[in-house]
């Protein structure tokens, strides 16, 4: 068994070979959560790979909602990374420096506003540079790209939408985060008035699709960890986390294997645990 989208991702021999393809872009999508204490933009300032352009989720994001990078809106999105040199007839591949956490995030963006041709570095920065390659802290000069978003609604979903599935159940709900965050047991990195999860999800925690490099499992492996969690492959997934990052890794595990129904939780737990009409389970 092989992933039936091997495209998704690409490998650090691959990217090498490439990186000085006219028609490729490089993304460093490095996020940390606040309290790790680390400034992604720093990083990316001192080490990246060559040519990479810095795409901050916080920044490309709707500013204006309370809650944490959730998208922003199509002409927002167009705007910014056409500034970053990023149009439509570009291969774009995403990477960051913190086990793949953005890297599918702004993998997933990409594809919401109607661009395809987007992949994952697989095991991101770290890997390549423990495999001794290039790396530089020069800031690129990208020239403004043509960019039109076309949103592709289906990719997505809203707590209007989620309230609704409590009902329906048309689509299984799988949660990204730890087990003990899922149970209620352990306290959300952001404070909520709420633990637990939403009725009826199950639990997969990201990084159960993820070798000891951060690398994607091989297809079979992944197969297993998503029939464990109870999940068929034959009816539609939406993917939640606690802020709609680590949801699109399960979004992107789903999709290597030709899933072609997944969507994301944009506010996830964020949300959810943080309003009157949304109910939870425990345990």
């Amino acid at each position: 068994m092989t992933y039936a989208k091997p495209e998704a991702l690409v490998s650090t021999e691959w990217l090498a070979e490439h990186l000085s393809a006219p028609d490729l872009r490089v993304v460093d999508a490095t996020w940390f959560m606040k309290s790790s204490g680390r400034n992604a933009r720093e990083d990316y300032q001192a080490a990246h790979i060559p040519g990479a352009v810095f795409f901050d989720i916080d920044d490309i994001a709707d500013t204006a909602s309370p809650l944490p990078h959730m998208l922003p809106p199509p002409e927002k999105f167009s705007s910014k990374v056409r500034r970053l040199g990023l149009g439509n007839g570009n291969r774009i591949v995403v990477y960051d420096n913190n086990g793949g956490l953005a890297a599918a995030r702004v993998w997933w963006m990409f594809r919401v506003f109607g661009h395809k041709d987007v992949s994952v570095l697989d095991g991101g920065f770290a890997k390549w540079l423990a495999e001794g390659r290039p790396s530089e802290d020069l800031p690129p000069m990208p020239r403004d790209r043509h960019f039109m978003s076309r949103v592709n609604t289906f990719l997505i979903r809203d707590v209007e939408q989620m309230k609704a599935n409590l009902d329906s159940r048309r689509e299984q709900v799988i949660d990204a985060r730890s087990a003990g965050r899922f149970a209620g047991t352990e306290q959300e990195p952001r404070p909520t008035a709420k633990t637990g999860h939403i009725p009826g999800s199950v639990n997969l925690p990201y990084g159960d699709l993820l070798n000891a490099d951060k690398t994607f499992r091989s297809a079979p492996e992944l197969a297993a960890r998503f029939a464990q969690a109870g999940i068929d492959m034959g009816k539609p997934v939406t993917a939640t986390c606690g802020s709609g990052v680590t949801a699109c890794i399960l979004a992107l595990g789903l999709h290597l294997l030709g899933h072609e129904q997944v969507a994301v939780y944009d506010g996830s737990w964020s949300e959810w645990g943080s309003r009157d009409d949304t109910p939870v389970e425990q345990g």
